[in-house]
């Protein structure tokens, strides 16, 4: 039996501003649910990404999500980066890793967030 991951949420305290990031300069699609208080999005791996409004007092911390790393699949590392430059904190250009190239930004809330460079299919 293997475990396989199925769900990573993130808690973030402006849920719009945050939908707009993931949507419009990352590009996730948002599934149509209706859930007021979160945003599921449409993967091609088979885990489920969502955002939601806060469970806990996310001001009660000087940062959010210490020591969790997500990575997230694209193509032409380089071209994603230039797309999305001024609508994303560049934390630290692109990089070779044994995985391949990777680079990372923060969203609104400051989640880091690895881009990992794949191959196109």
């Amino acid at each position: 039996m293997t475990t396989q991951l199925g769900f990573v949420s993130l808690q973030v305290s402006n849920l719009d501003a945050s939908r707009q990031f993931y949507t419009e300069v990352l590009g996730f699609e948002p599934l149509a649910t209706e859930q007021p208080d979160a945003c599921v999005f449409a993967t091609q791996s088979g885990a489920v990404f969502a955002i939601r409004k806060p469970m806990v007092d996310l001001q009660a911390v000087d940062r959010l999500g210490w020591g969790v790393g997500l990575w997230f699949n694209v193509t032409h590392l380089d071209e994603f980066l230039h797309r999305i430059h001024g609508q994303a904190t560049l934390v630290r250009g692109i990089q070779a890793t044994p995985f391949g190239n990777t680079a990372v930004i923060a969203d609104p809330d400051g989640y880091t967030l690895t881009l990992l460079e794949v191959p196109a299919q």
